[in-house]
């Protein structure tokens, strides 16, 4: 299988499930300003879309958008439990979950990456705010999103979570953030994926 990724970008959720999930990819960068892959193919031709992430499986189907991409991995190895079954009241809350951090906190975030005013940005932190403070709340007391175990939707969460510096979002007034994501960063699968995107380690994982 092959995974169109651009470095830091939410390609690298499905990257890190893979990791975990001890399922072996074939990367490839993308730029997604050019639309070249590093070896100057025309990544349209792969996804009309022209977004990351894309994963190519062997028989040459193409599946788009982080959450089923995610999905269809956790789904590969049921072992690692990334992912509920779908036939149980737990899938229902991950999936619901999957859902908010795409088009909450994802979104939020991505709008800021546009070239819009100042004033713009800022109605979008103050909406995203309001979001982060409830999943805010949702950590307390939890290693993870559900609890103990780590999931598909916690690979999500710290991926856009790490956009927040470069885009001015102050996530200090909730230290279970910082907390959050150095336990997530210090798990031997996602190194591996920052280390192979060329993305820097944090000081305390480092």
């Amino acid at each position: 299988m092959k995974l169109y990724y651009s470095p830091g970008a939410c390609s690298l959720s499905p990257h890190i499930v893979a990791n975990e999930a001890g399922i072996p990819l074939e990367l490839v960068k993308v730029d997604l300003k050019t639309h070249l892959t590093e070896r100057n193919g025309d990544f349209k031709q792969v996804n009309p879309k022209g977004y990351v992430p894309t994963l190519e499986l062997d028989d040459g189907t193409v599946i788009t958008e982080g959450v089923a991409i995610d999905m269809y991995l956790s789904n590969l190895k049921p072992d690692a439990k990334l992912m509920p079954l779908a036939s149980s009241q737990e899938f229902l809350k991950f999936f619901e979950q999957m859902l908010f951090i795409t088009t909450e906190i994802h979104k939020g975030f991505g709008g800021m990456f546009a070239p819009v005013g100042d004033e713009a940005k800022d109605v979008m932190r103050k909406k995203l705010r309001t979001r982060l403070a409830f999943l805010a709340e949702q950590l307390k007391g939890k290693k993870y999103l559900f609890g103990d175990g780590f999931t598909a939707a916690d690979a999500y969460l710290f991926t856009t979570l790490r956009w927040a510096p470069g885009l001015k979002v102050d996530l200090n007034e909730w230290p279970v953030f910082a907390e959050y994501q150095d336990r997530i960063e210090a798990r031997p699968a996602v190194q591996e994926a920052l280390k192979m995107e060329g993305l820097p380690l944090s000081a305390k994982a480092a």
